[in-house]
């Protein structure tokens, strides 16, 4: 079995992505998995659900910016691996409150590479070979596309927010650990994901909520931002096989060629209500046009070419099957999303500067 035997630290296991990758782990390979979250205001343990009493997980509420913290970690796990996804990573927020992306991203990746570091030096050969540090990021890195072409692994990085500036600071840190200290780096830059899970302040579960409390649908400028949609599932997949079969040094991009306007993506979300869990009115007539946020990149879209003729990844999803499996979800499993409300999440409008 894959990974068999094999000890993954998952910084973010508690987030989005990283409660997929979590799931992926134990239901389809062997791999023992430690589980390190700050448990900040995104993080959901309940997005892990029967895993506590798993035989191959353990959790750690664990900073990675705490640099003590995390060393214990290491020497009691000893671990064959770190996939790195803890980040603060709303771009609304980050607009409001920069400070802690930057405390988070940049100063707790550097932390996390320092201990890593310092674990891979006192392995053995043998053991040193096989170590892999794997640093998850973003699409956003590379700024903001006009009406054509597409991000490339050798974009050049021109970042618009505070959040995408921290991540791509986090992303040059890896690599000058790799080529500095010759750590067993890699990178990931993903498009936009979505899924079961998903917390409630990102577009897709926002827009499920509103449209089936009859809520108003608030929509940035005139809704053509175009994003390159990826199922969740489909990325814990592909960040899974660049860990197992990636070469150390590269960068590797992850989308599903599944490019939607906002606007696209809300209308469908209002069709599929709709037919699940119809109410009246018709969804798309609560749709509403709202200022847009400031430096809001025009499209994103990725080339996923690279990982998909060198590894063989394909994401299993399109748009349409992915998205219908999303509303669905957060319509047979209001519970997960209302405990989140119930402990006082309120959507008010941020990120205006």
């Amino acid at each position: 079995m894959r990974f068999d035997g094999i000890t993954i630290f998952v910084t973010g296991g508690a987030g989005f992505i990283g409660s997929a990758v979590i799931r992926h782990l134990l239901a389809d390979t062997g791999a023992r998995v430690v589980n390190i979250d700050k448990l900040t205001y995104a993080a959901n343990l309940d997005s892990l659900p029967g895993v506590s009493s798993h035989p191959r997980y353990v959790f750690a509420q664990q900073c990675i910016g705490e640099g003590a913290g995390l060393r214990a970690l290491f020497e009691t796990y000893q671990p064959d691996a770190v996939m790195n996804l803890a980040a603060e990573s709303h771009v609304d927020r980050s607009i409001d409150g920069p400070a802690e992306f930057i405390q988070t991203n940049v100063v707790g990746t550097f932390t996390l590479l320092q201990e890593a570091l310092r674990h891979w030096r006192a392995l053995t050969p043998a053991s040193r070979a096989r170590f892999r540090f794997l640093h998850v990021s973003t699409d956003e890195v590379f700024g903001s596309l006009g009406t054509s072409g597409s991000f490339s692994e050798d974009t050049a990085y021109a970042p618009n927010s505070p959040y995408s500036a921290s991540k791509a600071s986090s992303d040059h840190l890896v690599r000058a650990w790799r080529e500095t200290y010759d750590l067993p780096t890699m990178v990931t830059n993903c498009s936009n994901n979505y899924g079961p899970y998903h917390f409630p302040e990102k577009l897709i579960p926002h827009m499920i909520i509103r449209g089936l409390a009859g809520e108003p649908l608030p929509v940035y400028g005139d809704g053509g931002n175009v994003r390159d949609w990826l199922y969740v599932a489909d990325h814990a997949e592909a960040l899974t096989l660049v860990l197992e079969h990636g070469k150390v040094g590269e960068t590797y991009n992850i989308g599903a060629r599944c490019e939607r306007t906002n606007l696209d993506v809300v209308g469908r979300i209002c069709d599929l209500l709709d037919e699940i869990s119809p109410g009246a009115p018709e969804r798309r007539g609560l749709i509403n046009f709202v200022a847009d946020r400031p430096g809001h990149d025009l499209r994103y879209a990725m080339d996923p070419g690279k990982i998909e003729r060198e590894l063989g990844w394909r994401p299993r999803e399109d748009f349409e099957s992915g998205l219908a499996k999303t509303v669905r979800w957060f319509c047979n499993n209001r519970t997960w999303w209302q405990n989140i409300l119930d402990r006082g999440y309120r959507s008010t409008r941020i990120g205006l500067g």
